[in-house]
């Protein structure tokens, strides 16, 4: 069964397993089998339908939180026009979102480009104002897309300042993360203030079986009173099925011991303490029902931790997945 709690301490209500849109938002993206997912319809119409479906079956399972970003694509606009319709009110769920990333693919699977980073106040007030146009009071997170220590997010006091007063708004100031310096930017992130007072109050990090290494920064973040948001639970399809990489079959095995591999991989993530929220980046109805089953399952974790690869050669491996 689906459990509520907090975001961090002081947070909005939450489930245990969460919805990302990463996936559902736009055409293109780096999930093993992603193509297949969405059947290669790419149409516009026919994605929001698709991601409404998924929407519906999370909401059926007790999912409560739910993940876009602006470079998603079309997610925010997708997950404001699935709540707008079903009568949600914040209440009801918590949704999270990013900024810092503009999206460039032009709705293609075969852009040049996909996204654009950028982490200034310029950016950050123009996709504040077009995120709040899509999901208006609903937005109970916004965090800095993939913030790191040469981004410059956390060098800039006119920004962190504007971060920082989304609380005044009822919006939690959050960061994601990514890269092998996850845990160098989350323990620099900790120590940031703004006029006196911590910059940020939730982070979304990278830990999964494979890539660990941000765990104990995350567990001081949480003991911070932080929420704590888990992404890439499953490695971009890695620790699923979908996985038929040779070197990959004892790890297959190993997940498959406990359960279906993306349930096991999922229930993990889910296994640690510090852990608030767990997103399943589910594409599929039926990926989303198998994701949930992650809530029955107690994995053998410290079997699956053997694992491990060093961080560097993970996010090497991460970067080298192909788009669609």
């Amino acid at each position: 069964m689906e459990t509520v709690r907090t975001l961090g301490k002081n947070g909005p209500n939450v489930s245990s397993i969460g919805l990302g849109l990463a996936a559902l938002g736009r055409p293109g993206y780096i999930n093993l089998g992603h193509a297949g997912d969405l059947e290669k319809d790419y149409e516009p119409a026919r994605m929001q339908e698709r991601a409404h479906a998924v929407l519906d079956a999370a909401w059926r399972g007790g999912v409560r939180y739910f993940d876009a970003a602006r470079s998603y694509g079309r997610a925010e606009e997708f997950l404001a026009k699935w709540v707008m319709a079903r009568g949600l009110t914040r209440s009801d769920v918590t949704i999270g979102s990013k900024w810092g990333y503009a999206y460039t693919a032009g709705w293609r699977t075969d852009a040049d480009v996909h996204e654009v980073k950028e982490h200034s106040l310029s950016q950050f007030r123009q996709q504040r104002e077009e995120t709040r146009a899509l999901l208006g009071g609903h937005l109970a997170v916004y965090h800095i897309h993939s913030a790191t220590l040469s981004s410059g997010a956390f060098e800039s006091p006119d920004l962190l300042r504007a971060v920082a007063a989304l609380r005044e708004e009822g919006v939690i100031p959050g960061l994601s993360l990514s890269g092998p310096e996850q845990a160098r930017a989350l323990g620099r992130a900790l120590e940031v203030r703004a006029d006196g007072r911590p910059a940020f109050g939730c982070v979304q990090a990278t830990w999964n079986v494979l890539e660990p290494s941000a765990g104990q920064a995350l567990a001081e973040a949480h003991a911070a009173g932080w929420g704590v948001i888990v992404k890439e639970a499953l490695a971009n399809g890695r620790l699923t099925s979908r996985n038929t990489e040779p070197e990959s079959a004892a790890l297959l095995a190993q997940l498959q011991h406990d359960g279906p591999a993306d349930a096991v991989a999922l229930a993990a993530a889910l296994a640690q303490p510090w852990a608030d929220v767990v997103l399943s980046g589910a594409a599929t109805v039926e990926q989303l029902e198998s994701n949930l089953g992650a809530l029955e399952l107690q994995p053998d974790v410290e079997a699956l931790l053997a694992f491990a690869e060093p961080p560097t050669l993970y996010w090497n491996k991460r970067a080298d997945l192909a788009w669609n």
